[in-house]
Order: C-alpha cells, then structure tokens, then sequence
C-alpha cells in the first residue's frame, strides 16, 4: 500500500528495519549493563544508597514534595503571565501600524536573544538592589521574572507563526462580512490558531518547568533540583541515587503534562474545523521566518 507520503517498504526495507530494530536494542542493552556494572562497581547501587527514598517518608514530605510545589507554583506563575502577554506581543507584531510593530518585534527579538538565566541573575540584582523584597521570596520573583521575559517572547512568535499559518482566506471572508481587524483576530483567526499552536505551546510548557531548576541551583530557589542538597547531607543517600530519583519526577510531572495537553488537542481537533496547520517549534527557536507580516 502507497501513503500520499511515502511509499510502503517492501520485503527487503522491512527485512531491514527489523535489523536495526535488533542491533539498537541489543547495543541500548549493552551501554546499559555497562553503565550499571560500573554503578556496581563503585557501590552506587547498593540498598543504602537508596534506601531512604522508600524507608524514610521524611525525605518525600519535607524535601521532594515540597521543592515540587515550589516549582509547581513557579513554572505556573511564569505560564500565567507569560501566556497573555506573549499573546498580546505576538498579536502586536501583526499589526498595520509600523510603530507598533517594529517597537513589539524589537522587545520580542531582544529577550529572546538573552539567555534565560541571565535575565533571572538580572532580575535577581534588580530586585535586590531597587526593591525591599526579603530575601526569602526575592529568588522566587527573579525566577518568575526571568522566565516570563524569556517564554513570553517564545510565545509571542508561537502566537503569529499560529495566525499567519491561516489561510489569507479566512481574513478576506471576515472583511467581506463587515468584520473589523479586532473582531476578525478574537472571534475569527485566534480561535482556529489555537488547535495549531497547542503542540508548541505544550513544548514551550515543559521548557519553562525544567528551566525552574536554574533558579534553584544559582538563586537559592527552594525548587525540586535545589532539594538534592539537604537530602544528600541529611540522609546519607548519594547523590547518583538522588538525582536518578529527582529526575524521575521531572520525567513523570512533564509525561503528564504532555498527556493532558494531547488530550486538549486531540478534543479541539474533532470538536472544531481547523486547516490542519501546525506550529513548528524549532523554526521559532531557530529565528526563522523573521519580520511581521
């Protein structure tokens, strides 16, 4: 059978494919005995290394779950703000004034080139030294602070690369019925953008919770990662054993993020007509595609 994408593979591809099927499996099977050999080689596997995540409660209820809160509450903060402003620059940056969106594009070009944790380090100095923040709750805001500048001009390109992947039809058929530039982008384009933006806006949501962890390692941040500290000094466990642990929950908290969001879409795409267009995250972060329309 022929896909309108590719041609089915015959004997000889599925003969293949099975091939490197095996020998992947077979050399992921050898890097991981390897890896775990050497972990038993130095003792990091031995049950008191790991012990005090299943025998000791207290390190789930004073450090894990509670670093996972706080990095719960600033990854959400940071999404809250981030997605309506990135909405109202990337909406900016399709507008028919020059000013309005040469200005928009500029701001959204210029935190976008920063690194993300050095506008936290900038926020964390600007708060110290312009602010009476106590210095308990000033790691917090400089993280939020950051990854809002950072993720809202993320989503401000996710939100024009959304509407400009759009057939130009869909503004000719609002114009033609009377519909003002406002009303066409709230009730016409924003709405069908939405199912085409879901998947980059998901990615850029799992960007913003693992970024929280720069926060904990440089700021003092209270986060999930910033937790293996008191536990290796507390509770004796290594900190190979620490970080597998940690690590898994970042891979379980993003999976189920993921899981959600799919979910979403997968809803939006039967309950709505769309045009099928798909937001490609990696041409964002690439820069590609550059001035407004």
């Amino acid at each position: 059978m022929t896909s309108v994408l590719y041609d089915a593979p015959g004997p000889k591809a599925k003969t293949r494919n099975i091939i490197y099927t095996v020998v992947f499996v077979a050399v992921l099977g050898l890097v991981a005995w390897w890896v775990l050999g050497a972990m038993a080689d130095k003792n990091q596997l031995a049950a008191e290394k790991w012990s005090p995540f299943v025998k000791d409660s207290n390190v789930w209820t004073t450090f894990l779950l509670p670093g996972l809160l706080e990095t719960l509450k600033a990854a959400g903060l940071a999404l809250a703000i981030a997605l309506p402003l990135g909405a109202l620059l990337g909406i900016g940056r399709l507008s028919d004034h020059a000013w309005i969106r040469v200005s928009v594009g500029t701001v959204v070009e210029f935190f976008r080139a920063i690194p993300v944790l050095m506008l936290m380090l900038f926020a964390s100095a600007a708060f110290a030294g312009f602010t009476d923040l106590d210095s308990d709750i000033r790691p917090l805001y400089a993280v939020v602070t950051g990854l809002v500048l950072y993720n809202a001009s993320v989503i401000a390109e996710i939100v024009r690369a959304g509407i400009l992947s759009l057939p130009s039809g869909q503004t000719d058929a609002a114009k033609a019925i009377g519909m003002t530039k406002s009303q066409t982008m709230a009730f016409v384009l924003l709405p069908q953008a939405v199912t085409a933006m879901l998947p980059a806006l998901v990615s850029q949501l799992v960007v913003i919770v693992k970024d929280t962890a720069l926060g904990g390692v440089l700021l003092g941040l209270g986060e999930l990662l910033y937790q293996a500290r008191p536990i290796t000094a507390n509770y004796g466990a290594n900190t190979i054993a620490t970080l597998v642990v940690i690590s898994l929950i970042y891979i379980v908290l993003n999976f189920i993020l993921t899981s959600i969001a799919s979910a979403l879409e997968r809803h939006a795409r039967r309950t709505k007509k769309t045009t099928g267009a798909v937001v490609d995250i990696k041409k964002i972060d690439a820069g590609l595609g550059g001035g407004a329309a």
